[in-house]
């Protein structure tokens, strides 16, 4: 099982645009799914989504942490080490990580 080396950048954040991926509000495209980063609160869409704001955030600003911003789902994901994190709201140092989606 791999593991996330920057479990420390996860921060308190809340949603800049708890409404919706914020770069598609703007422009007005669309997303499939929402993404929160976790270090600042960027909201933005997944790669199924025409913009991919999320990962676009994640080039642009080196924050490695999102999680899903989806009702009822829990897990995030690391850009830099590519693993899945569970449970995301209930972390504690003994956080597990997985690789595959």
């Amino acid at each position: 099982m791999s593991a996330c080396s920057h479990l420390n950048q996860i921060r308190p954040v809340s949603p800049r645009t708890p409404e919706g991926c914020e770069e598609c509000l703007k422009t007005g495209g669309y997303w499939v799914h929402l993404r929160l980063c976790l270090e600042c609160g960027h909201v933005g869409c997944c790669d199924q989504s025409p913009g991919k704001h999320a990962t676009k955030h994640f080039h642009r600003t080196s924050h490695p942490i999102m999680r899903s911003f989806e009702p009822g789902e829990d897990w995030g994901w690391c850009y830099i080490d590519e693993v899945i994190l569970d449970n995301v709201d209930l972390w504690t140092p003994r956080h597990r990580a997985r690789t595959s989606l």
